[in-house]
């Protein structure tokens, strides 16, 4: 009973104040790194600037030296068609001039792909850039208007005390969870894009180098480039997916999970099905991201704990409700032993309740050794 008694006031504006503390000061480091970024974006358009006036006096050199070689070139086959009227020295000025224009021209065209090639980097450094740019400006607006909107609502707080006692597990489970996902995400950047996006440095320093002493190996390495671009475009469109599938936006709640169970029975080896029953309409954006994300936990489950080899997804939509239920044939547990002892599977039995209840739903579990897991999921659908 003691979460239920009132909590103190000046100790709630003591929390309160010191959330907003900690949000203004991540405000004011989102800031910092805004003109960190701003600062960026100016030093790669200096840079690109600097590049592109170098590179257009390049192009200059390399058309006047074109005329040159090629005035050059007429002038010796001129001499070599009429050997017999020339010197023997006017004949080998001729042939080494050509010569040498023609080395002098190969090496600006060299230089010039270098300058091109930097240049056409520098343009896509600078376009990420400033879309980070944007996203953190968006990101400190958003920030700024939650600090506004936390500020001028202090007075109300004390009505909510009720309200806060019940939630408080609920925010310090939901933080868990959110770290918990943070690190595995970190985990797979680490471990898939990271490591290839390090090997593609190393990869393009050696195609440069290549390209410098051994043009013919620069084709071998530049597939290599290629598939290496290749597997980390796979793993980041993975990552994507798995933080917020484009079907779920594009196409709905049905769609996403369907995609999500084909990919899961490909990736894990464990039979995934769907069945989707009732009228196939678009759900409120948080009731879709909510249920995926309660899919996206019980399969989880499955995947870690429950030793099955086939799960089973239905899905309804009824007039003033959305139906949910995940089943798999694997080995069961006792749900109060699993509910009480804060073992893994509890945790993620924790968010799945959490979830439902901030849409005022509710989550039935349905197991026993032995005898599979079946979790319905019921969320009301409110105009």
């Amino acid at each position: 009973m003691g979460w239920k008694k009132l909590i103190d006031l000046s100790a709630l504006d003591k929390v309160i104040k010191d959330t907003l503390a900690a949000m203004e000061n991540g405000k004011n480091q989102i800031f910092d790194i805004a003109e960190t970024t701003r600062d960026e974006c100016r030093r790669i358009e200096q840079e690109l600037n600097q590049v592109a006036e170098e590179l257009r006096k390049f192009i200059d050199r390399v058309d006047d030296l074109e005329i040159k070689e090629k005035k050059a070139r007429s002038h010796l086959i001129k001499v070599s068609k009429n050997f017999q009227h020339y010197r023997e020295e006017d004949i080998k000025d001729a042939y080494e001039k050509a010569q040498n224009l023609q080395l002098q021209l190969r090496d600006l065209r060299n230089h010039e792909k270098m300058l091109r090639f930097r240049r056409d980097q520098l343009e896509l450094n600078l376009k990420q850039a400033k879309e980070n740019l944007t996203r953190i400006e968006n990101t400190l607006a958003h920030l700024s208007a939650a600090i506004n909107y936390l500020s001028g609502n202090l007075q109300q707080v004390s009505l909510k005390i009720g309200e806060l006692h019940q939630l408080h597990d609920l925010g310090v489970n939901i933080i868990r969870a959110q770290e918990e996902e943070r690190k595995r995400i970190a985990r797979e950047i680490h471990d898939g894009p990271a490591q290839m996006l390090a090997n593609l440095v190393i990869r393009a320093e050696i195609c440069l180098k290549l390209l410098e002493v051994d043009p013919a190996r620069l084709k071998e390495e530049l597939d290599a480039l290629r598939e290496l671009v290749r597997q980390s475009l796979q793993d980041i469109r993975k990552i994507i997916f798995d933080l917020r599938p484009m079907a779920l936006d594009d196409l709905g709640l049905a769609a996403a999970l369907k995609r999500y169970l084909a990919d899961f029975q490909e990736q894990f080896g464990i039979a995934a099905g769907f069945a989707f029953f009732g009228e196939d309409r678009r759900l409120p954006v948080s009731t879709e991201a909510t249920l995926f994300r309660i899919v996206q936990e019980c399969l989880n489950n499955v995947r870690k704990h429950a030793a099955a080899r086939s799960v089973q997804v239905k899905m309804e939509i009824a007039p003033e409700r959305v139906n949910l239920s995940v089943k798999d044939d694997g080995k069961g547990f006792h749900l109060p032993a699993v509910s009480s002892n804060n073992r893994p599977e509890g945790y993620g039995l924790i968010n799945i309740r959490e979830r439902a209840q901030l849409l005022k739903g509710f989550v039935q579990i349905h197991t026993a050794p032995g005898k599979g897991t079946t979790v319905v999921i019921s969320i009301p659908l409110q105009e």
